[in-house]
């Protein structure tokens, strides 16, 4: 049985309660709002909400946020199977996690965000996944791929071109070269899922196992229904297979910068997925 595949809930070693306090928060959030978009996760959605990113571009989506620092997939999946899922029927949902899941392998740790991704679908049928993927390595090389029932092209700065064609299956690739080369994508589907953030300054152990839980997701999570992948880790690894303190303060956690070149592509994937979930009605 997978490891990072069961449901737990964090310890309160500390004794202040603060975990079990906020998850009851959602749960509350939940009855009372009614949002379009959910972002789920751990620190990398909880941060985002400090940030002009979610004021301007997430939250006149009616998104909610439901990150928590720390979490692991397997406390994620406690929080969903324990009424953060409850009462609401957003059309997206963001999933970001798994970088906190030290004591597991890449393929445990893959295995934990397919399980979360599996419930979302069997819970929240109607809605959208997407699955985000940034860099871990010294180099990118990226796929992104949707597919629907028109075709739309959207091109932006960097040179990343997104074309969307709608069908009932979602397939979206996008192509991005840099340096150094490793594979992220970002997948939108029934639910919406974001990968694992590069660690460290400089190429390390757990950027290499990030990188290779990215690679098994972008395989594993198109199994699981209609998907669309995006990825943008192109932007955060430099040539020189370092990684900007402009862009993640601590080389892990991004900054406003940082939250600005996610946010772009991810903002106009949520409202390509928001126009054709409108349409379809």
């Amino acid at each position: 049985m997978n490891p990072a595949a069961q449901p737990l809930p964090v310890q309160d070693v500390q004794g202040d309660a603060r975990w079990i306090s906020q998850h009851e928060r959602f749960v509350q959030e939940c009855k009372d709002a009614e949002p379009d978009v959910l972002f789920i996760g751990d620190s990398m959605i909880q941060l985002m909400q400090q940030h002009e990113v979610w004021r301007d571009l997430f939250s006149p989506l009616h998104a909610l946020n439901f990150g928590l620092a720390g979490d692991t997939t397997c406390n994620v999946l406690w929080r969903i199977q324990n009424g953060e899922l409850q009462n609401i029927q957003p059309k997206v949902v963001v999933l970001w996690v798994g970088t906190n899941n030290h004591q597991h392998t890449a393929e445990q740790v893959s295995g934990g965000v397919t399980a979360i991704t599996q419930i979302l679908i069997s819970q929240l049928p109607r809605a959208k996944i997407i699955v985000l993927v940034l860099p871990h390595t010294h180099t990118q090389t990226r796929t992104c791929t949707l597919t629907h029932t028109h075709t739309l092209t959207h091109t932006h700065t960097h040179a990343h071109s997104h074309t969307l064609t709608h069908a009932h299956t979602h397939t979206l690739t996008c192509t991005h070269t840099h340096s150094h080369a490793h594979t992220h994508a970002l997948r939108l589907s029934v639910c919406c899922s974001q990968g694992l953030l590069p660690r460290g300054e400089h190429q390390n152990p757990l950027r290499e196992k990030n990188a290779e839980v990215n690679e098994l997701l972008r395989s594993l999570v198109p199994q699981l229904g209609p998907a669309q992948f995006l990825d943008v880790s192109a932007e955060f690894v430099q040539s020189d297979g370092s990684i900007s303190k402009h862009d993640m303060f601590d080389f892990l956690h991004l900054t406003a910068a940082g939250y600005q070149t996610l946010s772009k592509p991810l903002h106009d994937l949520l409202l390509q997925t928001l126009e054709e979930t409108t349409a379809a009605k």
